[in-house]
């Protein structure tokens, strides 16, 4: 591999662009570079280019963090789903949606957070969300008893037709000051 010649950037692109279509993962964009043998802000400029091109087609760069990954456009969907024959049921309850809205805006969170915000338990609809793969354990608090603080995955990002966390849509303001 040392006897690859470097990249020019458009080449770059194309490499990325080949190695996220066929990652059956997210990817670290350090780990990516390294691999590659170029800088992390000759990746990131690669993957900034690609993911503008992408607008305009069938698929969509997620980012989380340093992480990427290439997936389907939320648009069409339906019609990747008919053809996979894919019969999940999408839809979230009350309960599952509203938890999910306040791990989403305030992850990391621990589960006694989240039922302080919501007022009722929530270990079964944390649960759902886990099996579903919206939310995952991201770490553990630095409180007593070190529980599990909850995040949301690369599958919630793609559900929900999002490229990365910071493009959720803002709170509004009323509900934003009530929630601190």
């Amino acid at each position: 591999m040392n006897d690859l010649p470097s990249p020019s950037a458009a080449e770059l692109k194309a490499i990325v662009e080949s190695i996220l279509f066929v990652a059956e993962e997210p990817l670290d964009m350090d780990m990516l570079a390294r691999s590659l043998g170029v800088d992390l802000k000759m990746v990131t400029e690669a993957v900034d280019a690609l993911n503008e091109e992408c607008r305009q087609r069938g698929v969509r760069l997620q980012r989380t963090g340093s992480a990427v990954q290439m997936v389907t456009a939320p648009e069409v969907a339906p019609y990747v789903e008919r053809f996979l024959g894919l019969d999940e049921d999408r839809s979230l309850s009350q309960a599952a949606l509203e938890t999910l809205a306040i791990i989403a805006y305030k992850q990391p969170i621990t589960r006694m957070t989240i039922e302080a915000i919501r007022g009722v338990n929530c270990d079964q609809v944390i649960a759902s969300l886990k099996a579903r793969g919206l939310v995952a354990e991201v770490g553990r608090a630095q409180a007593q008893g070190r529980p599990y603080l909850f995040g949301t995955t690369f599958r919630f990002l793609e559900y929900f037709g999002l490229e990365k966390p910071d493009d959720l849509p803002p709170l509004r303001e009323a509900e934003a000051e009530s929630e601190d």
